[in-house]
């Protein structure tokens, strides 16, 4: 049977750019059913994409992440290409990525900006030094090398896509599924795309300071819930410090006195030691919790592999 490619495109005003998307995207895979998700525009961006001849969905609820959900939800394929909507991403590269997750099993194909042109036509400084943070964060924690955390430029196979579940509302999506990928041992490819900034009269949604703290919000978080023995040893060993840099000094006059003059700092200190024991405690407890998950997930794929067949 022919294999089903499905183009998913989140969009808010992007007038300047869909219809030149949809268009370059319908050439490089004529095959392929575009799906434009409008998200509250006002310029007329669904209008103009169902003229260029997309599939035009709407989805109310402001938010990137919302728009993913949905997406992923309500449409069926056998290869899920992923771009944004500005025509940073030309698709010279979109019929390798989906042959990659429809001929080689790879869960999900990355779309590798920063290996390419990313650094060159981004004239964001502090939006270059954002993704290089990110990589080194994601990488340092799940031991990867992945070179392009927050591009949204993938391709992904069916599997990943309905067993993947979205929780970001904005922009952290990317985040998210590079994260789960990671920690659930997906198939993962990447490959150097080309990058080129938005033409002129289109404009970025993103707000440099706000979105990043909602991408390190979300890796904290993420953290958390994939990695609570990281996480929860490193609170621990905040309270142990604040307890010794408290106790030190009172023990200091205990030896040199044999008196305790301060009372109040010793209680503090062995409240700090107590809360640090806690915390390691709660981390190896969900740590048992989180493996048994990655086990229950393994089993659940290998039901919706059965299904699918």
């Amino acid at each position: 049977m022919k294999k089903k490619i499905a183009v998913l495109i989140p969009c808010f005003n992007e007038s300047v750019t869909i219809e030149k998307v949809v268009r370059d995207y319908k050439r490089a895979l004529p095959e392929a059913d575009i799906y434009v998700y409008d998200n509250n525009s006002t310029d007329h961006t669904d209008e103009i994409a169902r003229k260029a001849g997309a599939i035009v969905r709407y989805e109310r609820r402001q938010g990137k992440g919302n728009v993913i959900r949905s997406m992923f939800q309500q449409v069926d394929a056998d290869c899920y290409l992923m771009i944004d909507g500005d025509d940073t991403y030309p698709a010279e590269n979109a019929r390798e990525m989906c042959e990659y997750v429809l001929n080689d099993g790879v869960d999900m194909v990355i779309g590798d900006r920063l290996s390419s042109t990313y650094f060159t036509e981004n004239k964001r400084a502090f939006h270059n030094f954002g993704n290089v943070l990110v990589r080194k964060l994601i990488n340092g924690l799940f031991h990867s090398n992945v070179k392009d955390i927050m591009t949204g430029y993938r391709a992904f196979s069916k599997t990943f896509v309905k067993s993947f579940p979205v929780l970001s509302k904005g922009f952290e999506i990317e985040t998210e599924m590079t994260i789960h990928a990671l920690d659930k041992n997906f198939n993962l490819k990447e490959i150097p795309v080309t990058y080129r900034d938005r033409p002129e009269g289109s404009e970025s949604k993103l707000n440099t300071f706000s979105d990043g703290f909602k991408v390190l919000r979300t890796i904290a978080s993420l953290c958390r819930d994939y990695k609570p023995l990281f996480f929860f040893t490193i609170l621990a060993l905040l309270f142990f410090a604040v307890g010794m840099i408290l106790f030190i000094p009172v023990f200091s006059e205990y030896l040199s006195t044999g008196l305790v003059l301060r009372f109040p700092t010793l209680f503090v200190s062995c409240m700090s030691f107590i809360i640090a024991m806690l915390m390691y405690v709660c981390g190896l407890i969900l740590s048992v919790i989180a493996k048994k998950h990655r086990q229950l997930f393994e089993l659940y794929l290998y039901q919706l592999e059965k299904t699918e067949e």
